[in-house]
């Protein structure tokens, strides 16, 4: 790894292995994709935000109904929330009132991980495993199982629910219209079809948090030495290079207040 150092080692294998690691002492900085707990916390985890990320729910775009009235009328959370957490069986008509025929096929993740936990915070629970559907294992492989199947609806991160060059959802899949406001329709600003909007609805807060998030850096006790400046560069001048690399930067009112944290923590 280029410009390696052993007081920066960071892990990320499944949704509490950098938290686990950090509280360990097998790492100096770990990086975790959800809010600490509070035995972790009691255990000394020290964490800080440095990027946002946000789940989108997902769809093949070869949906049936999708021009049958659900890219007006969009998906409300409590729709969701009878799929996800109630795993009422529904058909694709009864959401927007049209055709019943087509049964809505469910995916959720297999794999430990914090989208999942997002998604199920979003819809009133707290745990992964409160999410019902059909499991499949890593982003990409919910993406896959998505695309392949014009019936179904699942949840990804930013990065796999937009191609990173092009700001378009990737070929054969589109983000579901979600009524945020439960006004029946979807409102311009609803309107998630490509990335720069989605972003967009984040930063204003149309999209809510969850399903955006913030994407952590964690420590045992406190963030000291290199470790320290490190972290202090991600928050400023890396900054600059949050976009690129397919995440959302923090605002100014973010950063400062997130540096607050840091140099409180001695």
């Amino acid at each position: 790894m280029s410009g390696y150092h052993p007081d920066i080692y960071k892990t990320n294998q499944g949704v509490g292995k950098g938290v686990a690691d950090a509280l360990g002492g097998l790492v100096n900085v770990g990086m975790v994709s959800r809010e600490m707990t509070q035995e972790e916390v009691r255990e000394g985890a020290f964490y800080v935000p440095v990027v946002k990320d946000a789940v989108f729910p997902m769809m093949s775009d070869q949906n049936p109904i999708f021009d049958k009235g659900l890219s007006q009328k969009g998906i409300t959370k409590k729709i969701f929330i009878d799929l996800w957490i109630k795993g009422r069986d529904m058909t694709w008509g009864e959401i927007v009132g049209s055709d019943p025929r087509y049964k809505v096929h469910v995916y959720t993740r297999s794999d430990s991980c914090g989208a999942a936990e997002t998604w199920a915070q979003y819809l009133g629970k707290k745990k992964q495993e409160d999410l019902q559907g059909i499991g499949v294992y890593g982003d990409p492989g919910l993406a896959e199982a998505v695309r392949k199947d014009p019936l179904g609806i699942g949840y990804n991160n930013l990065n796999y629910a937009f191609d990173f060059k092009t700001g378009l959802p990737p070929k054969g899949l589109r983000v579901v219209p979600v009524d945020l406001n439960e006004n029946g329709k979807v409102d311009p600003e609803e309107n998630l079809d490509i990335k720069v909007k989605a972003i967009q609805a984040i930063a204003t807060g149309v999209y809510p948090s969850p399903p955006a998030r913030d994407l952590y850096l964690v420590t045992k006790n406190s963030f000291k030495g290199l470790t320290r400046e490190f972290v202090r560069w991600i928050l400023t001048d890396g900054q600059r290079y949050v976009d690129e690399t397919g995440y959302i930067p923090f605002t100014k009112t973010q950063v400062n207040a997130t540096l607050k944290k840091l140099d409180g923590n001695p």
